[in-house]
């Protein structure tokens, strides 16, 4: 992505091109979304919350990446296991560029080791026609028994 176009996404709220792009085609397609509307508790050494891109009305959660790093991955893992009822797919600006320079593994692979559904550039038509109702709450919780809270 060029300076102008991250630019042009942050002037209006985008972290990224990838995910402008990714809005654009939702408008056009007339598919009600929220845009990082939702946060979901996870547990690391400490008490956390992400917030995906994308929700769509059918429920599905996106999150689009152009660098898929360590961080990351370690993180949708933890999320996945704490919260293994949430359908979390991805866009990937390249689901073919590796997790590392010298990797072997593409981001592709690592999704479909781990149970990931992955596209490239655009969420894919399929998706959005899913059977599914958006239910999620503002704030995702983790269940009360696996963390003390304060």
């Amino acid at each position: 992505m060029s300076k102008k176009q991250r630019k042009a996404a942050l002037k209006y709220g985008y972290r990224s091109g990838l995910e402008a792009s990714i809005q654009e085609q939702l408008l056009e397609l007339n598919v009600p979304v929220k845009y990082e509307q939702v946060k979901i508790e996870w547990e690391d050494l400490m008490y956390r919350t992400y917030t995906p891109d994308f929700i769509l009305p059918n429920g599905i959660i996106v999150e689009s990446k152009g660098r898929f790093t360590a961080d990351d991955r370690r993180k949708h893992l933890a999320v996945k296991a704490q919260h293994p009822e949430l359908d979390i797919r991805f866009v990937f600006t390249n689901p073919n560029s590796k997790l590392a320079s010298g990797a072997k593994t593409s981001y592709g692979q690592w999704c479909d080791k781990h149970g990931y559904k992955y596209a490239a550039k655009l969420i894919p038509t399929e998706w959005l026609k899913e059977k599914g109702k958006d239910r999620h709450p503002v704030v995702i919780v983790l269940p009360f028994e696996k963390i003390k809270r304060r």
